[in-house]
């Protein structure tokens, strides 16, 4: 079919719109980006609006690695992110598998209770009267054992587990496979886009861990990376490493901006480049097992 002139002047019209809304999208992160490398002279000088720097500069970042409390706060980010998805990815993939196969017993049981959990949510107090009775108030574990699985993770995985022949188990376990093996060996290494799916998903979430934090970490040493980016963006005069943002602009001749702005990039800089290595397996991972037919 010929495209008429009006069918053509729609596209058009629908591209300069994606443009413009990729524009406005993007400048804020293009806009932090620049901020971060500004010299601070220039900076000062520009009056805090800077498109491009004539001259770049990593002082902000320099101070921020060589701080003791931002460089805990990302290690402990870190350790949420790796340890806590590894740990996630574990269990909810266990659980699945075992609720995905007929001959669990109880499975029905279970199940329910999995729905239960989606449905109901204990609130907060009880979650922390859970957390403190276990001992774990200012543990690193409090921000990882109280969310190491997700119910609606659970569903969607055991999902996908249904998807997989349980013939493939069958032919494994006459080859003298238990039923670990048979897991490890075969289920998992089928589970790879799915895993790599809600991997991302739940590094996302103990990345951004906030407001466990707040609720379960009362030393600053143990805090994520995210109370002391908030902490730097909402206080001037927080304290970061044992100075002040007042102190550091003096001390170092480095604008607070510059600094907040470099800190949002480190903190939001994993995420950016853990993601497109994940994007091929990501629409597959989740749509595996989603329908049924």
């Amino acid at each position: 079919m010929r495209e008429s002139a009006g069918d053509r002047l729609f596209a058009a019209g629908i591209i300069v719109i994606l443009i413009v809304v990729g524009l406005v999208t993007l400048f804020p992160l293009y806009y932090v980006f620049v901020v971060s490398f500004t010299e601070p002279f220039e900076y000062i000088q520009k009056n805090g609006f800077v498109l491009l720097p004539e001259t770049w500069s990593v002082g902000a970042y320099q101070y921020l690695l060589s701080t003791s409390a931002f460089v805990n706060a990302t290690a402990t980010s870190a350790f949420l992110a790796t340890v806590g998805t590894a740990l996630s990815l574990m269990v909810t993939s266990a659980f699945s598998f075992g609720l995905s196969r007929k001959r669990l017993r109880g499975r029905k049981f279970l199940l329910m209770m999995v729905l239960f959990t989606i449905l109901f949510n204990p609130g907060i107090i009880p979650v922390y009267l859970l957390v403190r009775d276990f001992g774990l108030i200012n543990s690193i574990w409090s921000l990882i054992i109280p969310v190491l699985t997700s119910g609606w993770y659970v569903i969607l995985m055991k999902s996908f587990f249904d998807s997989i022949p349980v013939e493939l188990e069958e032919a494994a376990m006459i080859d003298g496979c238990h039923d670990l093996s048979t897991f490890f060996r075969i289920i998992l290494p089928l589970s790879a886009p799915s895993l790599a799916a809600f991997g991302l998903f739940y590094a996302v979430a103990y990345w951004n861990t906030f407001f466990s934090a707040v609720l379960y970490i009362n030393d600053f040493t143990k805090v994520p990376l995210q109370i002391v980016l908030r902490n730097m963006l909402i206080d001037s005069d927080t304290a970061v490493g044992g100075a002040t943002a007042v102190e550091m602009a003096s001390d170092r001749q480095l604008p607070t901006q510059t600094i907040k702005m470099a800190a949002v990039v480190i903190s939001t800089l994993p995420i950016l480049l853990v993601y497109p290595f994940l994007q091929k397996h990501f629409t597959k991972g989740v749509m595996l097992g989603s329908v049924k037919g």
